[in-house]
C-alpha cells in the first residue's frame, strides 16, 4: 500500500499502515465533497488533517467509520481499508465497524447517564463484558483517559456534571472502553479552554502508543504538537501528506506553504 505521489507527497509512516484510502470520491447528493483522495494512515501514531473550513477534512474522517452512511443521499466511490479489509464491503456490519473505530466529536457529548454508565454503555450494547468485568474495565478506561482520580468518588453522578474538559476525557474513556483499533477526533479541543486543551493533547500523546489516531484540527500549533504525520486538504482534494515536521518546515506544494503561513484559510 502506498500513497499515490501524483496526488500527494507521502512521508515515511511512523508505523505499519493501519488505514489505506484509495481514490476516494464522496458525494452529498449531486455535490462532490471529496475528489480522488488516497492516503495511508500509520498505526501507533497521530495523523492530523488540516485545511480551511469546508475542504473535506471532517467528511473524510467520517468516511473512516461510515458515519456518513447516516446521511441520506450520500455516496462513496473508491476504497478504504483497515488492516487490508474493505470497510465498505456489503457483508461488513457498520455497527461493528464503529466499535473498532471510535469517534470523539468537536463538542463533548456525554450521554444523559452517570459517569459509570457513560463508559459502560458500549460494553453493554456490544456484549463485551459481563457484570463482574464491567467495573474493572470502566476503571481502567477512566485511568487511561486521565480522569479516574477526579471522578472515582462520584461515578454515579451525571456525566454532564463534569467540566467541559472532563466531559471530553469521559467521551474518550467511553470510546476506548470497547478496545477500538482506531480513534477519530473531529476538532476535539475547539470548545475547550487552554488548560483543558493541554490536558487533552497530553492524553492524545499517551494514547498514540496503543492506537491509530486521526485528528481534524484548525490549529496549526496543535497539529505540530500532537501529530507525527499531517495531511493538508484544500477544496476537497488531498494536496500533500507527509511527516509533520517536514510539512511545516519544508512543504512541497505552494498551497500548503500559503495555508500554514496564514495567507489563506
Amino acid at each position: 500500500m502506498h500513497l499515490d505521489v501524483d496526488r500527494a507527497v507521502a512521508g515515511a509512516p511512523t508505523g505499519a499502515v493501519k488505514i489505506a484510502a484509495k481514490d476516494v470520491d464522496f458525494f452529498y447528493g449531486e455535490k462532490q465533497a471529496l475528489f480522488d483522495v488516497s492516503l495511508d494512515v500509520a498505526d501507533n501514531a497521530v495523523t492530523a488533517l488540516i485545511g480551511p473550513s469546508g475542504c473535506g477534512k471532517s467528511t473524510f474522517l467520517r468516511c473512516i467509520n461510515r458515519m456518513n452512511d447516516t446521511i441520506a443521499g450520500t455516496k462513496v466511490i473508491g476504497r478504504i481499508e483497515i488492516d487490508g479489509e474493505d470497510i465498505y464491503d456489503r457483508n461488513l456490519d457498520p455497527v461493528l465497524l464503529r466499535a473498532r473505530v471510535g469517534m470523539v466529536f468537536q463538542k463533548p457529548n456525554p450521554f444523559p447517564k452517570t459517569i459509570f454508565e457513560n463508559v459502560a454503555y458500549g460494553l453493554r450494547i456490544h456484549g463485551l463484558a459481563n457484570k463482574a468485568e464491567m467495573g474493572d474495565i470502566v476503571e481502567a478506561s477512566l485511568k487511561r483517559a486521565g480522569l479516574w482520580n477526579e471522578v472515582a468518588d462520584r461515578l454515579h453522578q451525571s456525566g454532564s456534571s463534569l467540566s467541559g474538559g472532563q466531559q471530553q476525557r469521559l467521551v474518550i474513556a467511553r470510546a476506548i472502553a470497547v478496545s477500538p483499533e482506531v480513534i477519530l477526533m473531529d476538532e476535539p479541543c475547539s470548545a475547550l479552554d487552554p488548560i483543558a486543551t493541554a490536558r487533552i493533547e497530553e492524553l492524545i500523546d499517551e494514547l498514540r502508543n496503543q492506537y491509530c489516531i486521526v485528528i481534524v484540527t484548525h490549529s496549526m500549533a496543535q497539529a505540530a504538537r500532537v501529530s507525527q504525520k499531517t495531511a493538508f486538504f484544500h477544496m476537497g482534494r488531498l494536496v500533500e501528506a507527509g511527516k509533520t515536521d517536514e510539512i511545516f518546515t519544508n512543504p512541497r506544494d505552494s498551497r500548503t506553504q500559503d495555508y500554514i503561513t496564514g495567507r489563506f484559510g
